[in-house]
């Protein structure tokens, strides 16, 4: 029986659907880790088909390659001197499909377990496609070590781990897909403590790093060892395959590997998944570049300056689209920041169609006075603009409202919104100024943009305005942003009564006003492009609100 256990964690970036894309990757990341003298390379959750599959795993033909591709990955390990394979994917048993977790080794499955706590809420919906593990969970034998997996989920629950320690498990191993959001590392940190108290065994979690649609998964992958410490952290939003050493001492196994990555403060984690997330989405769908109207605002800045950071300079277009509204300091802004970034930068003026559209409209709008109609014409001119360059030139339109905007509908349907996805959609605008100015000083990790000062300190000071009639500001129309965001963290990331948003010093009046746009803009967010998952409830999958909606929990006095 051997008293050593070398194991690789991969912490991979898998796409999904990708099926014999993500298998080579797997291969090479085996082939390494055996030359660096493993015995068991362990893949995240889903690693063979890319999480979160959705109802691209209900297809019999998919789940047939899925599980085919499974059997070919197990000839990796025929050789004597071959470390075993820990990989993930979905798996046909009987009349149910299962999220599976199957250990190779000599040359065939010696393994599967089946994930038995399926999420049901929030962005997942597994039960959807999956079903559930009724058996109880034992562990598996590794070459006479007893290896205890839990999928995910299945760490959230004391049964889970406690049924593993009953059956022998000395190792508790958790592949897993974690999606990113503030402060879910020291969830899952918890999560795992609870376990290894309760059992008395060390835990080894291993997290995939994508973006997947709405989704970033940050990594992050760690080793807790029995008595709470965590002598191993990877890093977040990076690739890595990092090998861990496990010894058998008197009162169980150890990690005596050390390995402590560099941590990130909250600023620098929201940036590092916007850049993550546009990255992935760009790269898995084969767009050549992005396409943004760069209006001397902070929200294009930031977005442009997040783009840059992905992608390079050179995949990155900006476009001003004046009117007669645009100030010469919004042109003035714009030319400095997109001269900073590096960027490709034109100027498309909007006035002739402007013109064009009062002549067509004329007869109709005859007798009525000017309002937001003729606002929302120059956005949807400017949405038209852009998505023409997208049709001819073929760079996906990167839109560039922020959470809190998108909450109150303080966006054009058609115009602003236009576009094949957000890296703001989930962050409030107070954050958007605090990211600015952390971007400013700091240059993300593996950013491809420049060090220094890329968005013009004007752009971040200067009252927010969208320029669609004279002397515009936000404030005309929204409480001051930092009141906003407070109300809407509450209503929306809180589920808080209208009373209790009252009780923090808001005038019932306005928490009214807030909540009834909250909820009669959900007709324009169905229609809005994916964005960046940052918060806990992201509008989108996490939150699931009906369009016709005639609750109210505050009335206006």
């Amino acid at each position: 029986m051997t008293d050593t256990l070398n194991i690789s964690i991969v912490q991979m970036n898998p796409t999904v659907g990708a099926i014999a894309k993500n298998a080579e990757r797997i291969s090479a990341v085996y082939a390494r880790a055996r030359a660096d003298g493993a015995d068991l390379v362990l893949t995240p959750e889903m690693s063979v088909i890319g999480y979160p599959p959705e109802d691209l795993v209900l297809k019999p033909f998919f789940q047939r390659e899925a599980m085919a591709t499974v059997e070919r990955l197990a000839l990796l390990t025929t050789d004597a001197d071959a470390p075993g394979l820990i990989v993930g994917s979905c798996w046909h048993d009987g009349d149910a499909l299962y999220n599976a977790v199957i250990l190779l080794d000599g040359g065939e499955v010696k393994g599967i377990r089946y994930k038995r706590e399926l999420p049901n809420y929030g962005v997942f919906d597994e039960k959807r496609v999956f079903s559930t593990a009724t058996d109880a969970t034992s562990p598996m034998n590794f070459r006479g070590v007893s290896l205890g997996v839990m999928i995910c989920e299945d760490m959230w629950f004391e049964a889970s781990s406690a049924q593993l320690k009953d059956g022998g498990a000395e190792i508790l191993l958790v592949p897993t897909c974690s999606p990113y959001e503030l402060n879910k590392e020291q969830v899952r940190l918890d999560n795992a403590a609870d376990r290894v108290r309760e059992t008395g065994l060390p835990l080894v979690f291993a997290n995939q790093i994508a973006g997947q649609d709405e989704l970033v998964f940050d990594g992050a992958s760690f080793v807790m060892n029995a008595d709470g410490q965590t002598p191993v952290k990877l890093e977040a939003f990076a690739e890595v395959e990092q090998m861990v050493s496990f010894e058998k001492q008197a009162d169980g196994w150890v990690c005596v590997s050390e390995q402590q990555a560099k941590q990130f403060d909250e600023l620098a984690e929201v940036y590092q998944a916007m850049v993550l997330g546009l990255k992935d989405y760009v790269e898995k769908n084969h767009f050549p570049g992005v396409l943004i109207g760069l209006s001397g605002g902070v929200d294009s800045a930031l977005s442009a300056a997040v783009a840059v950071d992905a992608l390079g300079p050179d995949r990155v277009d900006c476009v001003m689209m004046p009117s007669r509204f645009t100030t010469g300091e919004s042109l003035t802004d714009a030319d400095e920041c997109a001269e900073a970034l590096g960027v490709n930068y034109t100027s498309i003026a909007i006035k002739p169609g402007v013109d064009a559209f009062d002549t067509m409209l004329g007869d109709a709008f005859e007798g009525t006075e000017a309002d937001t109609t003729e606002e929302n014409i120059q956005s949807r001119l400017r949405g038209l603009i852009l998505m023409s360059l997208s049709n001819k030139f073929g760079r996906m339109v990167l839109t560039t409202g922020n959470k809190s905007e998108m909450s109150v509908g303080y966006a054009t349907l058609y115009g602003d919104m236009c576009g094949g996805y957000s890296v703001l959609k989930d962050v409030y605008k107070t954050m958007c100024f605090a990211l600015c100015h952390w971007r400013n000083k700091n240059l993300p990790v593996d950013g491809l943009g420049r060090e220094g000062m890329v968005i013009p300190e004007n752009i971040i000071t200067k009252p927010p305005t969208a320029e669609l009639r004279e002397d515009q500001k936000d404030e005309d129309s929204l409480p001051p942003y930092d009141a906003l965001d407070d109300m809407l963290e509450c209503l929306v990331d809180r589920e808080m009564s209208a009373k209790d948003v009252i009780a923090r010093g808001h005038s019932a009046e306005e928490v009214a006003r807030i909540e009834h746009l909250l909820y009669i803009a959900e007709y324009k967010r169905r229609q809005s492009p994916p964005g960046v998952k940052i918060t806990q409830r992201n509008f989108g999958r996490d939150r699931r609100y009906p369009i016709t909606n005639g609750f109210r929990s505050a009335r206006k006095s």
